[in-house]
């Protein structure tokens, strides 16, 4: 294979690329004393993992180059998100790994307050929103948070933050700079390993934004009602595929939420780490339509109160919901596996050991 060919192969596959490598000139019999190389290739974009058998001078045998997609153009880089692979069996382990994805529209904002059309415009949370949002951290206090998403408006990430505060672990979620922001990275670096433990990188993406409701966004929605009929604004905001005037359809803003849902959030499930994403209706509709393979009818018809957590568990490649999208307590949110529950037990012993740890 020439240098080229493997370059090219490198360029355009992501996945697990097979190489039959046999130096020319050495007999397999002649190599008695073996080795293992390890050589890793690491770019902006990939992560590759290429491990060799060698005897003396002659490589050959079966080789795994496993290449794994870096994470968003989102994330910094200051915080180790994401991992290359020891070995191929790692892999396989880590796509059996059961992780925890938590699912939670932002708390009432000061439009929701109004009764406005909101979208895209980047509105805050208010008073009744920051309450609601507390509260929804208390009910999701138990399960590991490694990692979160929110959109690049306010009101989402508002909602990420306020629940982090209540979370028995004290992890400090600190957001991510973007692409553009790169060259000040060095102004936002943390020095601290144990610091870093100690934090939660959250990565931002417009394609989480609500979806945008063209010239309805500031409208009253009674109002808008009155003058356009009740039947064409329930078209606007529960058809799927029909945007309002200049706006996005639920299938617009499907496409974009799920299509970065499966190329950045689903490898970190994969891995093994607990996400959560906070968000808004439509593009957590578009998300839990994914996930439960729901037709357009039932997406249309699914309600989502704002700052109820949703649970799933991700195994074996399948999500599975667990619990109910209404419920004031813990229980109602979310019912336990095996690994939550002793998750759960670890804190609770830590924090016995920790008295002085207020909640």
């Amino acid at each position: 294979m020439t240098t080229r060919t493997a370059a090219a192969m490198f360029l355009r596959t992501i996945g697990t690329i097979q190489l039959n490598l046999n130096s020319s000139g050495y007999e397999r019999g002649a190599c008695k004393k073996h080795r293992n190389y390890s050589l890793q290739l690491i770019s902006k974009a990939f992560a590759v993992d290429v491990r060799l058998l060698a005897k003396r001078g002659c490589i050959y045998g079966q080789s795994k180059l496993h290449v794994v997609r870096a994470l968003s153009s989102h994330s910094s880089g200051v915080y180790p998100v994401s991992s290359v692979s020891q070995n191929t069996d790692d892999y396989k382990k880590n796509t059996s790994a059961e992780s925890a994805l938590i699912l939670i529209r932002h708390g009432e904002s000061l439009w929701n307050e109004k009764n406005l059309f909101t979208g895209c415009v980047n509105v805050p949370l208010s008073k009744k929103g920051v309450e609601e949002a507390v509260e929804a951290g208390k009910r999701i206090s138990n399960i590991p948070v490694d990692m979160i998403y929110t959109s690049l408006l306010i009101r989402a990430q508002m909602t990420a933050m306020l629940v982090m505060t209540e979370h028995r672990h004290k992890k400090v979620p600190i957001i991510q700079r973007n692409e553009s922001d790169r060259e000040k990275d060095y102004w936002s670096q943390v020095s601290s390993e144990e610091t870093i433990r100690q934090s939660v990188p959250v990565i931002t993406a417009w394609e989480l934004n609500e979806r945008m409701y063209g010239e309805l966004q500031g409208l009253n929605k009674q109002e808008t009602a009155e003058r356009y009929g009740e039947e064409k604004v329930h078209e606007w905001r529960r058809s799927y595929d029909i945007p309002p005037p200049n706006g996005e359809s639920l299938e617009m803003c499907s496409r974009r939420a799920v299509a970065y849902f499966r190329e950045h959030v689903e490898p970190q499930l994969q891995s093994g780490k607990h996400v959560m994403i906070a968000s808004h209706a439509n593009s957590l509709r578009s998300i839990i339509m994914y996930l439960e393979k729901l037709t357009p009818q039932e997406v249309t018809a699914l309600e989502l109160p704002t700052a109820t957590p949703l649970l799933y568990i991700y195994k074996g490649g399948e999500f599975i919901r667990r619990g109910r999208l209404v419920g004031s307590k813990e229980a109602g949110v979310y019912a336990y596996t095996k690994s939550l529950a002793l998750y759960r037990e670890k804190l609770d012993e830590l924090f016995q050991r920790q008295p002085s740890v207020e909640f």
